[in-house]
């Protein structure tokens, strides 16, 4: 399902960070940040990947934090009040 076929009103922008051992140098931790349109509490999307990654990648996932939005809308776009131009 594309995104633009995704119903706003229940997926929620998801946001992981991916705390990881390094494959060459496990001490050492490093982290990837993932985003997508998810589904909250279950985050599928979310499991695919984490999946994903335990099955095709060599660092070992140390933790995972997630936060989400909330109801994806429109932008909302507003007037400047002043243009200021710098040189």
């Amino acid at each position: 399902m594309s995104t633009g076929e995704k119903r706003p009103g229940r997926y929620r922008l998801t946001t992981a960070e991916i705390t990881y051992h390094l494959p060459d140098h496990p001490h050492i931790l490093q982290s990837f940040v993932w985003q997508n349109l998810d589904l909250a509490p279950t985050f599928p999307a979310l499991r695919r990947f984490l999946a994903f990654w335990q099955r095709n990648l060599e660092g070992k996932v140390h933790s995972v934090q997630v936060a989400y939005s909330g109801i994806i809308t429109s932008p909302r776009f507003r007037a400047a009040d002043t243009i200021l131009t710098v040189n």
